[in-house]
């Protein structure tokens, strides 16, 4: 179950990062933030108000965390990616976020003496073999005409606002179920998003009409936020920051089927040798090790008295 709600995590976000792309031009980056996450906030409460009451103690032994926790996942992550696709291209987007496993691989060694496997080093290479061939569409010359901008900086910081919140879940408080521990981050992001796009806005709120940009913000708030959060918490407390990282390099891939479906692009080799790759990478990293232990279930029950 872990495996499957990471997948459907990163096809959540791929959607949210095509949607975002759609409507940059029409909604600021802290506006758009904050409407999603707000969105989320007011759909949840019901549910997550009684359960947050009941765990305050919890919280408020453990607030400096929750509220770091918060600032980087919801405050900080979406709202740089945001900010960077109104400046670079789509192709230094995906290509710096594909390298978020890697990253966390990295951190977690370097301030946890988390050690990976040579199959895990192995899988994340793979895997981003595959997404490089996808986004430069199997041409050398996209990759050596990379150039950095204001754009692919703002990346960088998400980049490295998500490490460090998938890394920081290990101190998630254990009382707390995941319902509750999300919302609490969501409030925490709601609250520093807020003067954010007052100003943003020069003091007034005003918002796009229309049913187009109105069901983006329902998609974000329901799919790319309330349920992949709660999955992409779950895969982290289940499987580990670095195996659930690399679930991440499936979002480019999602990200050029969907524009495929909806924006009538087409496939080209390149498209299926970048997939292969990807799920190389991935099978050798994770799955492989996943189905062993899944083949050995049923034995393993046949062995009890």
């Amino acid at each position: 179950m872990p495996y499957l709600l990471l997948i459907m995590t990163t096809l959540f976000w791929a959607g949210n990062f095509v949607l975002a792309r759609a409507i940059h031009l029409d909604m600021q980056p802290f506006t758009l933030a904050f409407l999603r996450w707000g969105v989320a906030l007011v759909l949840i409460l019901p549910w997550w108000l009684p359960r947050i009451w009941r765990l305050r103690d919890t919280v408020r032994a453990n607030l400096p965390m929750l509220c770091l926790q918060g600032f980087l996942g919801v405050a900080c992550f979406n709202t740089l990616v945001y900010m960077g696709v109104q400046y670079t291209q789509a192709t230094n987007a995906m290509l710096m976020q594909s390298a978020v496993p890697l990253m966390i691989l990295l951190l977690g060694a370097l301030f946890f003496g988390e050690r990976a496997s040579g199959r895990q080093w192995l899988g994340v290479m793979l895997s981003l073999a595959g997404v490089v061939v996808l986004v430069s569409r199997g041409q050398l010359e996209t990759i050596t005409g990379f150039a950095f901008n204001q754009g692919d900086l703002w990346i960088f910081m998400a980049m490295l606002s998500w490490s460090f919140y998938t890394i920081t879940l290990r101190w998630r408080p254990a009382a707390m179920d995941g319902l509750s521990f999300f919302g609490f981050t969501v409030l925490v992001g709601v609250v520093v998003l807020l003067p954010l796009m007052l100003w943003e806005q020069g003091g007034q709120f005003s918002i796009p009409g229309g049913e187009p940009f109105l069901l983006t913000v329902l998609y974000m708030a329901v799919f790319a936020s309330i349920l992949a959060f709660l999955f992409w918490n779950l895969g982290v407390e289940k499987l580990g920051a670095p195996t659930a990282g690399l679930f991440i390099h499936l979002m480019p891939m999602f990200g050029l089927l969907l524009a495929t479906v909806f924006l009538g692009e087409r496939l080209g080799l390149y498209h299926l040798v970048g997939i292969i790759l990807i799920f190389t990478g991935l099978y050798i990293a994770v799955l492989a090790q996943a189905l062993r232990r899944i083949a050995k279930q049923p034995e393993e029950k046949k062995c009890e008295p």
